[in-house]
């Protein structure tokens, strides 16, 4: 095979551009490569294609071709080839294939976003790449480690801390040849600038005391404080870690996990009337109707259902621990409802990838995908505004008396080091 004429390229553009073609950013590309090599081989021959010249050491043989991936796709690159040796133009392609470094931040990306690596060669390919293995793919997402390492692992100097939101999300992981569950330790909380700020993220093979006392352990350590709520669920472990890690915080019992843990023990035909009244309850003008509200429907319950007054009296300093507190933040701390968003993003991009290969793999998607929402809260509006957070911090002591600016920091500093040497 031997090489052709050479085009014009002015009159090439102006025709592809005259046609409007899909990919012509790509042809032009490949165009550009081809003539350029074209031109290097020339050079290495000492002559122009087709010329005769006394300094010619050497002739064009044909080409041979190789797929080069580029920011537009995957060009056909078109080496020419010499009669006596063998030319590679090592400025423009490696000696063994690879994708851009540009293409790196876009696969990883992708991952992030919670593409699996099983279907991340259809993704690829829909941006002109015709081939990546499994292999690139993961070498690639691990450039978000050193990231979400520092993001896990940062300072939370922002405190204090008044309010803090924890739940833990089931996730598969591949482990000694199996497929186990395994819970993310999850925290949120909302800082001395009203904003809301991820708190911290770990894996545990089981949501027990020793899970979530670790968990709140660490995030004391690296500077929570001044925590006076904390909202989750009524799992046992957890609520005995924040007793033992948190020492100063009241415990919001997350109303509707409540009303879910209610329900099991009501009768069906009666959990509609139930439900009811117990939705009463919370919507009561201040916190003394509140809890007058709760008092009758311990009264209408007791006559008719004695198990589930029984089960309503023994949660009411939980599940009514946010009235001690502002009406204007009850809807944001008396459940974990503000946090199902954030939850549902996370499964919306795991759900994607199933089964993780390792907890190193959940870790450094999950964690990018905290670390990206939490720069997104901390660029909004305040959750909470200052006025509003500093009267929640105005909480009587045992005293009688109330917090003043210098009181604050002494109790904040006794909670941290309680915690630390608990």
């Amino acid at each position: 095979m031997t090489a052709g004429p050479m085009m014009d390229p002015a009159h090439f553009v102006h025709e592809q551009l005259a046609q409007a073609s899909p990919d012509l950013l790509r042809e032009l590309m490949s165009t550009f490569v081809n003539t350029l090599m074209s031109a290097d081989a020339d050079a290495v021959c000492g002559a122009a294609y087709g010329a005769s010249s006394p300094e010619r050491v050497n002739s064009r043989n044909g080409y041979r071709y190789r797929d080069f991936d580029t920011r537009v796709g995957t060009i056909d690159a078109a080496i020419p080839k010499l009669r006596s040796g063998s030319y590679f133009p090592d400025w423009l392609l490696e000696r063994r294939r690879r994708a851009e470094r540009a293409l790196t931040t876009v696969v990883a990306t992708a991952y992030l976003l919670g593409v699996s690596t099983r279907r991340m060669e259809k993704l690829v390919e829909s941006l002109g790449i015709t081939r990546l293995s499994k292999s690139q793919v993961s070498e690639m997402a691990k450039d978000l480690d050193a990231q979400v390492e520092a993001f896990r692992t940062r300072r939370l100097d922002a405190g204090p801390y008044t309010f803090v939101a924890a739940d833990a999300l089931v996730m598969k992981v591949r482990e000694d040849g199996r497929v186990a569950n395994v819970h993310a330790l999850l925290a949120v909380g909302v800082n001395a600038d009203g904003h809301r700020e991820i708190l911290g993220l770990q894996v545990s093979s089981a949501e027990d005391g020793a899970g979530w006392l670790g968990f709140f352990r660490d995030l004391t350590a690296r500077g929570l404080c001044g925590v006076r709520l904390v909202t989750s669920d009524a799992h046992a472990g957890l609520v005995s870690a924040i007793g033992a890690a948190l020492p100063g915080a009241s415990w919001q019992r997350c109303r509707t996990h409540y009303a879910a843990n209610l329900m099991a023990v009501t009768p069906k035909t009666s959990w509609p009337w139930v439900k009811t009244l117990l939705h009463s309850v919370y919507d009561q003008p201040d916190a003394d109707s509140v809890h007058a509200q709760f008092d009758r429907l311990l009264d209408v319950v007791e006559a008719k259902l004695p198990k589930v007054a029984a089960h309503l009296d023994a949660a009411r300093a939980d599940v009514l621990a946010f009235t001690s507190f502002p009406k204007e933040v009850w809807r944001q701390v008396w459940s974990n409802n503000p946090q199902e968003r954030l939850n549902r993003e996370i499964r919306r991009r795991t759900d994607v990838v199933g089964i993780f290969p390792d907890r190193g793999s959940l870790i450094r998607l999950v964690g990018a995908v905290l670390a990206e929402q939490d720069d997104e809260w901390t660029e909004g509006r305040r959750y909470l505004g200052l006025d509003l957070l500093g009267r929640c911090r105005l909480i009587a002591m045992p005293g009688g008396a109330a917090d003043t600016s210098e009181t604050v920091a002494e109790v904040n500093s006794d909670i941290t080091m309680q915690a630390l040497t608990a």
